[in-house]
């Protein structure tokens, strides 16, 4: 049988040469230059995000002093084989997410919003000449984006309860709602709306410009998560959009879903991400952290918990890594997405608390990072579907039996 260093063509690479959070080798499945690009990813987050993104979060300001940056990087829909995009496949989409994580959940989810929901609707959704003069500008982040779903009285419910509606009028349409919860959507050049077609009832997708006069926004205040990203409720009053703007194959609520689904994977990356980084600075904390004349790194039970950290960033990686080849062999399925999501959510969430606990009071000081981690693990825990949801996802495909309501 082949070694895994002969499976990935990792060239003189050795297991040693991954960082100690990846203990069996995950980035060995790259080549050279998809690893490169990850390492460059890497480079980026530490010397350049890291460095200043507590007083940003403590603001609850967003850093667009950064995009040029981030831009440079080319990972701005990265999975998509569309225009101007990058098309490198879903698991160096994914290990990418967990590393923009592993240093700030903010940054990975204004990069999942608009490389992931945005272009990913205009990708899967949109006719050929929509993908020409969209992603291009996109992938270059010269264009951002948001991705209007979420309602203020609807979330899990959306498909059926979605209420922003779409009128048409001639060859414009005419769009009413509320949206809540929508990151980037306050300074984004382009707002993908869904929206209810009052004709035949089914949901379509409207790309919205800048400016379009009728969509106003209110930036959402004091979260407790996530405090960088820019949500916003969006208001909807007589916007005319048109026909032009229409996704052209956005013809029902299936279409979203299939962007959701591809998502709904990042996120799960973008949770492994957040547990590792948590593990990270709890691992070096227990190293320089001296108690009773010795590093606590040396005490039993500090060893346990670190363990445990690790054991659940391993579990999801290998999760999360089978799930994304899946993807790139156009296999995944909702049920393979719900379980990555709902497992490696709950193993986030185990796994920050465990590095908070390591550090003691010293945890909830933003200057360790654990206690930013550990507000942010909170958003991620729920948005892009719930546990529940996921799980009875999940239970629906095991079972042949739906469990919704």
């Amino acid at each position: 049988m082949s070694d895994i260093t002969e499976l990935a063509d990792v060239g003189d690479v050795e297991l040693e040469d991954s960082p100690l959070a990846d203990f069996l080798g995950f980035e060995l499945l790259l080549d050279d230059e998809d690893r490169d690009l990850l390492l460059r990813v890497r480079e980026f987050m530490t010397r350049e995000v890291e460095p200043v993104i507590n007083g940003y979060w403590t603001r609850a300001e967003f850093p667009h002093d950064l995009v040029p940056g981030l831009a440079a990087l080319g990972i701005a829909g990265l999975a998509y084989d569309g225009p101007g995009c990058p098309a490198r496949g879903a698991l160096v989409d994914g290990m990418v997410a967990m590393e923009l994580a592993r240093v700030d959940p903010s940054i990975a989810t204004f990069m999942g919003v608009h490389g992931g929901l945005a272009m990913g609707s205009i990708q899967l959704c949109g006719s050929d000449e929509q993908r020409e003069r969209w992603l291009p500008a996109m992938a270059r982040m010269e264009l951002i984006g948001a991705f209007g779903l979420t309602e203020p009285d609807v979330g899990s419910a959306i498909s059926a309860g979605l209420a922003t509606s779409a009128r048409r009028e001639g060859e414009e349409w005419v769009l009413d709602g509320e949206k809540k919860w929508i990151g980037n959507a306050a300074f984004a050049d382009l707002v993908v709306i869904w929206a209810r077609d009052e004709a035949d009832q089914q949901v379509k997708g409207f790309v919205v410009e800048k400016g379009t006069p009728g969509m106003t926004f209110d930036t959402q205040q004091d979260k407790i998560a996530l405090r960088v990203v820019q949500n916003a409720q969006i208001h909807l009053r007589g916007v005319r959009v048109p026909e032009a703007n229409r996704l052209q194959r956005a013809t029902s609520f299936r279409r979203t879903a299939d962007v959701l689904r591809v998502t709904r994977m990042g996120v799960a990356w973008q949770a492994t991400g957040c547990a590792r980084g948590a593990f990270e600075h709890a691992l070096r904390y227990t190293k320089t952290r001296e108690q009773f004349g010795k590093p606590i790194a040396s005490f039993q039970m500090v060893q346990d918990l670190l363990v445990k950290m690790l054991a659940n960033v391993t579990a999801s990686t290998a999760m999360n890594v089978r799930a994304s080849q899946l993807q790139d062999a156009g296999l995944l399925q909702d049920e393979h997405a719900s379980l990555c999501k709902a497992h490696s959510t709950v193993r986030m969430r185990e796994a920050v608390g465990w590095a908070r606990e390591v550090l003691g009071g010293n945890g909830i000081l933003l200057e360790h990072h654990v206690g930013r981690l550990v507000a942010d693990a909170e958003a991620i825990y729920s948005y892009e579907g719930t546990r529940e949801m996921n799980t009875l996802i999940v239970g629906r495909a095991i079972t042949g039996l739906s469990a919704f309501v």
